[in-house]
Formats: C-alpha cells, structure tokens, sequence
C-alpha cells in the first residue's frame, strides 16, 4: 500500500472502538514500520492555556487542547501551518507538519496557525492496513480547513458529505445508532 501521509483517515459505520467512533485522523506518518496521526475532531473541555501553558505563545489563548489518540495521553503533539513548510520537523502536506520539542524562536514567526494534541493515535506494522481491509476507514485528501477547522464536532460529517452522495447517509449516522 501507498504511504497515507497527509490523508485524512475517516472512520466507517463499521468502527466502534471508542477512540476512534466517529473520528477524522490526519496520517502524519505511514511506512512499513507503521502509522501514527492526530484525531482531529476530539476538543477536550480543557484549555491549551491549563494544560500546556508553554505553548501558549504558539497559539490562541483560548485554544482547547484536542485529544490526538490514545497513544502517550500526557504528552503535547503539535500540529502547525507553516509559511515556510520545510521549517517542519515532520512534513504532513502541504504547509502544515508537525513541529517537534521546543519550537525556535527562529520558527515562531513563520507559524500561521497551530493545534495541540493530548497524545497521538498509533499503528503497529501492518495494522492499519488490515483495518483498511476491513474497511473500518474511508480515506480522502487533508486540507489546511480540515486540520483547523473552527467546528470539530461538524468534522466527520462535513468531510463524509463533500465525499458525495454514496457517503451522505452515512454522514447522519448518530454516535450510538441504538438511539436512533
């Protein structure tokens, strides 16, 4: 399989592991070693300002911090666009990548805007692969708006619905369908 770097992982009505129900996850990483992406549409009731105030200067100081996976929980992921993408440690697409342990004062003024992630979602060799085949995920390009977007609880079933048709009722799948 191709590397899914930079695409958007969207879970299926067949996926209901709780981390992932309902979840758009963008790839940062994808190779034979394995995956690893941020939940994108996962804010938590906590700031970025209480939980990790030395990356306040990097974003808004009312900026939620997101839950990215269920991978190292307390630790702080960042997610930038970047007017100069090489300055990325981790390239994703386009200008946005991950910026890794202290941000320079040399990169500061080059990000545009930037999301802090508890944690990060994980694959072991293989594994995102098999889910693939069990079709647990539907796959479509990330965009600057999808990783920044100011509605993500919208997230899944926007991104469903610009995929077309044969994705829009699924697109209004409630969380827990024994409630509908």
């Amino acid at each position: 399989m191709e590397s899914l770097r930079g695409r958007l992982l969207i879970s299926s009505g067949r996926l209901y592991d709780p981390n992932f129900r309902h979840t758009v996850v963008l790839v940062g990483e994808h190779n034979t070693e394995g995956a690893l992406g941020v939940v994108l549409n996962h804010p938590l009731d906590v700031t970025v300002a209480e939980a990790v105030p030395a990356l306040l200067p990097l974003v808004e100081p009312d900026d939620p911090l997101f839950q990215g996976g269920p991978v190292q929980p307390t630790h702080a992921v960042l997610l930038a666009e970047l007017s100069r993408p090489e300055l990325a440690d981790i390239p994703v697409f386009g200008s946005v990548g991950f910026l890794i342990g202290d941000v320079s004062a040399e990169v500061r003024p080059d990000i545009l805007r930037a999301r802090v992630f508890a944690g990060y979602s994980g694959w072991g060799p293989g594994q995102l692969e098999m889910e693939m085949e069990q079709e647990s995920w539907i796959l479509d390009p990330a965009v600057e708006d999808d990783v920044f977007t100011d509605a993500p609880d919208l997230l899944w079933s926007r991104v469903l619905e610009r995929k077309g048709p044969e994705y829009r009722q699924l697109s209004r799948l409630p969380y827990d369908p024994s409630m509908n």
